[in-house]
């Protein structure tokens, strides 16, 4: 799960919060600028970067460091 971790999660996590940061800062939406307002495109990457950054949260909880395997 590492790997997922890793290579997956994460730089979908921060693709997220850079995103809501872009949004925050200077009210302007990279996806929907990418994908279109409202489009099923846009949905969908909202979709998979929420559940990215869900699943990695649940890890963080369960991957603990220093805890015995």
């Amino acid at each position: 799960m590492r790997g997922l971790t890793t290579y997956v999660l994460m730089p979908l996590t921060i693709i997220g919060a850079l995103n809501w940061g872009l949004i925050g800062i200077f009210g302007f939406d990279l996806v929907a600028f990418i994908f279109g307002p409202a489009s099923i495109a846009s949905s969908i990457v909202y979709s998979i970067i929420g559940i990215a950054a869900l699943v990695w949260v649940i890890w963080m909880f369960i991957d603990k460091p220093g805890k015995e395997k």
